[in-house]
C-alpha cells in the first residue's frame, strides 16, 4: 500500500490555541513517536488473535485503502470533534496534537487497524478496573502511547507491559516479579496498579493532565517544572520546563483519544479477526504448565500464552500457600473443571521433575542422571573427549543446552574428559545420532552443519590441550586456566558463569587487566 509522505520537520515556534502564548517546540517528534509506536506493534502482531487474522488475509485486498481516500480536515473540525468526547481531561487542540493525529490516521494506518481490533478485548477490562478506583475511562487510551496495547512491550529503559512499569514502581504497587512470573505483563493486575498510581498522582496535583505528565516522567520532574515556571500548575504553561519526551506525551495522548473515537471518519476500520472476548479466570493452588492445558484441551498454546502473558516460561508456580490464576476462553471453563485432574497429571514427570524436588541431594553430583519414560524417548550415551564443551555437545545432538544439563544434573557447564553424558531423543529419532560418540571433532562439526577449517581444527586442538591442563592442575578450591593468545580477563570470565573479570584479578593479584600473557596460568575459583 502506498504511503502518503509524512512531514518530518516541525516549525520551531508553535502557536497553541489553548493558550495565547508561544512555546518553543523542543519535544519528541511525531516521527519518533511513530517509530516507537510501530516497534511496540511489531510484537503485538505476534498475538494469537492477530496472527490468525493476518494469515487469513494474506490474499485479501479488500482492506487496502487508497491513499487518495485518506481524508484531511481543517482545524475547526478537529476542535469540534474533540469537544464532543465525554472527558474530564482537557483535550486541547493545537498543531502539535494535529501532527500526532496524522501519525495515527495517516502514517500508521495498518497498525491502528490492528490495535482497534485488539482494543475490543482490552478496553472493557481497563474500564472495569478504572471504575473501581474512580479513574476517568478515557485514561484507557494511555495504554495506546505506552505500549500500543502490547502486554509484552519492553522499553529501552526497561519498563515492561501494557502500562510500562519500571521494576521499583511495580513492586511498590504490589506486582510480583520473579524468575517465572512478571505481573507487569498481566493485563488485569497491572491495570489495578496503574489505576492506583494514577489516583495517587491526581491526589498530588488535582489535575489529570499533570497526572499524565507525572506518569511519564515522575512527580519529581513535574514538581521541578512547576517550580521553574514560578508556581504555575497548567500543563501548557509548564510545558517548556518538562523533560523533552513528556512534552510530546500529553499531545500524543490527546491524539490517541481522538483517533480511537473518530477512526471511521478517517476511513479506518478494525482489522477482521476473531478475538476471545469472553474469558474466565480459574484460581490454581497447584503448579501447572500451559502445555498441559493446551495438549489435553486442544487449545493452541500460543493462545494460552497471550491470555496469560505474565508467565515467562509457561509455568504457573501455584501452591496451597500461593495461588495463581489461569485465564482461558469462557466456553472452555466447564471442560477444564471436568478434566482438571487429568490436566494436572498429564506429562507431570516431564514438565516437573517431582522426584528431584522431593529428594534433591545437598550437593549435586554430575553423575546422577535423570531417566525419561522409555516408551517415549530413546537414550543415547556420549563420552566426553578432551576439548569438548557442553554447548558443542548440545549442538551436535540437536538438543537444548538446558535439557542436557537437566538430564545429567549438571549445575554449571563443567564437564570432564571421560565423563558419560546421557542424551534423550524422541522415540524413533535416535539412530541418526548413534555414531556421534565415535566421530572425530571435525566429523561432528560437519555432521552439525558447521564449517570446519584448518583454523578451527587448530583451535580445537589447542582447546583440547588446555582442557587437559585444566583438568589436572587443581588445588581443591581453585582450578587453573592457561591463557591463550588474544585472551582478555573479560573474555575468560565469560566462560565461567558467576565469575567476573574483577574476581579473576583479585584471585590472581593482578593490578592490570592487560598484564596477562599467553601461556600464563591463572586461578579460577570453583563456584
Amino acid at each position: 500500500m502506498k504511503r502518503r509522505l509524512f512531514l518530518i520537520g516541525v516549525v520551531c515556534l508553535i502557536a497553541f490555541t489553548a493558550k495565547a502564548q508561544e512555546i518553543e517546540l523542543d519535544t519528541i517528534t511525531p516521527e519518533e513517536m511513530g517509530v516507537r509506536f510501530e516497534q511496540n506493534v511489531d510484537s503485538l502482531l505476534n498475538i494469537y488473535f492477530i496472527n490468525q487474522a493476518l494469515e487469513s488475509m494474506l490474499d485479501d485486498d479488500a482492506f487496502e485503502v487508497n491513499d487518495s481516500l485518506v481524508p484531511d480536515f481543517p482545524d475547526s473540525v478537529y476542535i469540534e470533534r474533540l469537544s464532543t468526547i465525554p472527558s474530564v481531561i482537557d483535550l486541547s487542540y493545537n498543531r502539535l496534537v494535529k501532527n500526532y493525529i496524522n501519525v495515527y490516521t495517516q502514517k500508521r494506518r495498518d497498525q491502528v487497524r490492528e490495535m482497534l481490533a485488539i482494543s475490543d478485548y482490552y478496553f472493557p477490562l481497563f474500564e472495569e478496573v478504572f471504575d473501581q478506583y474512580g479513574i476517568p475511562y478515557e485514561l484507557k487510551y494511555l495504554a495506546i502511547i505506552e505500549s500500543a496495547l502490547n502486554p509484552r512491550a519492553v522499553s529501552r529503559a526497561g519498563a515492561v507491559g501494557t502500562w510500562q512499569f519500571m521494576y521499583p514502581t511495580a513492586r511498590m504497587y504490589g506486582l510480583r516479579i520473579n524468575s517465572l512470573v512478571d505481573e507487569r505483563r498481566d493485563p488485569i493486575k497491572a491495570t489495578h496498579s496503574a489505576a492506583k498510581f494514577l489516583r495517587s498522582l491526581y491526589g498530588i496535583y488535582g489535575d489529570w493532565t499533570l497526572a499524565l505528565a507525572a506518569y511519564n516522567c515522575g512527580p519529581g520532574n513535574v514538581n521541578k517544572a512547576i517550580y521553574r515556571s514560578g508556581g504555575k500548575r497548567d500543563f501548557w504553561e509548564i510545558y517548556y520546563y518538562l523533560p523533552r519526551e513528556t512534552r510530546g506525551y500529553v499531545p500524543a495522548f490527546i491524539a490517541a483519544t481522538y483517533t480511537m473515537n473518530f477512526y471511521k471518519e478517517h476511513n479506518l476500520s478494525k482489522a477482521p479477526m476473531e478475538i476471545e472476548l469472553h474469558t474466565d479466570t480459574i484460581v490454581l493452588n497447584d503448579r501447572l504448565h500451559l502445555e498441559q492445558v493446551a495438549e489435553v484441551m486442544n487449545i493452541p498454546v500460543k493462545q494460552l500464552r497471550d491470555l496469560n502473558p505474565q508467565y515467562r516460561y509457561d509455568i504457573i508456580p501455584a501452591s496451597r500457600k500461593d495461588a495463581y490464576s489461569l485465564v482461558i476462553p469462557l466456553a472452555r471453563v466447564g471442560d477444564f473443571i471436568t478434566l482438571q485432574d487429568s490436566i494436572m497429571a498429564y506429562k507431570d514427570s516431564v514438565f516437573f521433575n517431582n522426584e528431584k524436588i522431593i529428594t534433591t541431594p545437598s550437593r549435586v553430583n554430575a553423575y546422577q542422571q535423570v531417566d525419561l519414560p522409555a516408551d517415549k524417548y530413546d537414550k543415547l550415551t556420549y563420552t566426553v573427549k578432551s576439548g569438548d564443551a557442553l554447548g558443542l555437545i548440545a549442538d551436535w545432538y540437536d538438543v537444548r543446552l538446558s535439557d542436557l544439563r537437566y538430564w545429567n544434573n549438571i549445575s554449571r557447564n563443567m564437564i570432564r574428559s571421560g565423563q558419560k553424558l546421557t542424551i534423550y531423543k524422541p522415540k524413533g529419532k535416535a539412530e541418526k545420532y548413534s555414531n556421534l560418540d565415535k566421530m572425530s571433532y571435525a566429523e561432528k562439526q560437519r555432521f552439525a552443519g558447521r564449517e570446519v577449517t584448518s583454523t578451527t581444527a587448530s583451535a580445537a586442538s589447542a582447546s583440547a590441550a588446555t582442557a587437559t591442563n585444566n583438568s589436572t592442575e587443581e588445588d581443591g578450591e581453585f582450578f587453573y586456566y592457561t591463557v591463550r593468545s588474544g585472551d582478555t580477563l573479560w573474555e575468560i570470565a565469560k566462560k565461567y558463569p558467576g565469575v567476573s573479570d574483577s574476581d579473576i584479578s583479585r584471585w590472581n593479584n593482578l593490578s592490570n587487566s592487560n598484564s596477562i600473557k599467553p601461556g600464563q596460568k591463572i586461578k579460577i575459583k570453583r563456584m
